[in-house]
């Protein structure tokens, strides 16, 4: 289970927005450890300015913090929701490569020793 805090900046925070940011926490649920109670999703949502009408003016950021490290991801788009949706790619994919890079470690490290293994006297074949 991922603990969230949400923070809204320069607007008023809507249900809507809330379940949007629910949407990304479950997203990201299936790369975190089940035993793992420290995982925590900071998430902030803003209006950067007041005074433009059109450009990339919403921006969410998300701070992820588990025991397997620390994850920053932050995203500017015109509307809050395309912002929301970008932000979740990018996190996926450095879960994803994060959790690879993982398992080609443990894979690479396994060869090793398989390899040191096989110069071993009694495992010598004749």
């Amino acid at each position: 289970m991922i603990r969230k805090t949400l923070k809204a900046t320069s607007f008023l925070l809507t249900d809507a927005i809330r379940q949007a940011v629910d949407g990304v926490i479950e997203s990201i649920e299936a790369y975190v450890d089940p035993d793992d109670t420290s995982a925590l999703a900071e998430i902030e949502v803003s209006r950067t300015t007041r005074h433009h009408r059109g450009g990339e003016i919403f921006r969410a950021e998300i701070n992820f913090h588990s025991r397997r490290g620390n994850l920053r991801v932050e995203s500017e788009k015109e509307d809050l929701y395309m912002a929301l949706g970008a932000l979740k790619d990018e996190l996926l994919e450095a879960l994803r490569s994060r959790k690879s890079k993982r398992i080609h470690f443990i894979r690479r490290s396994g060869l090793t020793l398989k390899n040191m293994l096989r110069g071993l006297p009694w495992r010598q074949r004749k």
